[in-house]
């Protein structure tokens, strides 16, 4: 199975996201992430999605997207050519003794504390999906109270915007 990431523009308007999150599930294609945000223009935002399946169900995903009235562009952001991220904050439980270790974690990942309780420390990553990985794995020698992520997020690189690369049908 291959995954994909897909950059989509859409209109900003009410009932978007959920136009787009029940094509998906209409056709029982499942989304592994999803983001959304307003763009510098306040009419549009954009919203990254994470997809895998056969290339021949990719093919369709996209297709089907595209028909979508509110869709105005649809790029595939490829690594290499693009840049990609995603946030986690994790909250860790620590006794005193346990407190360095899991900042020198912190350093070598350069992941900011965010908070700091008696018995916890909440810390911030941001990075590509295996620096993240990476990093629950060695916190998982400690009890890890709560984890969120945000999803992939991401740009092409260069000086080509998202209109001057579209996905054709």
């Amino acid at each position: 199975m291959k995954k994909i990431v897909l950059s989509i523009l859409v209109e900003n308007t009410s009932g978007v996201l959920n136009r787009v999150a029940g094509l998906f599930s209409r056709r029982g294609y499942n989304i592994d992430s999803l983001t959304v945000g307003e763009t510098e223009d306040p009419a549009f935002s954009r919203m990254t999605i994470v997809v895998g399946g056969a290339d021949e169900v990719l093919e369709q995903i996209v297709k089907q997207i595209n028909k979508l009235v509110d869709v105005k562009e649809i790029v595939e952001l490829k690594g290499g050519l693009s840049v990609c991220r995603e946030l986690i904050l994790a909250k860790v439980s620590v006794t005193p003794e346990q407190r360095q270790q899991v900042i020198a974690i912190a350093d070598i990942f350069r992941a900011k504390i965010v908070d700091v309780a008696h018995d916890s420390i909440m810390l911030e990553l941001t990075g590509n999906e295996s620096k993240l990985n990476a990093f629950i794995g060695l916190l998982e020698g400690f009890q890890i109270k709560e984890i969120v992520r945000t999803g992939i997020t991401g740009l092409k690189r260069g000086s080509t915007d998202i209109i001057g690369d579209s996905l054709e049908d």
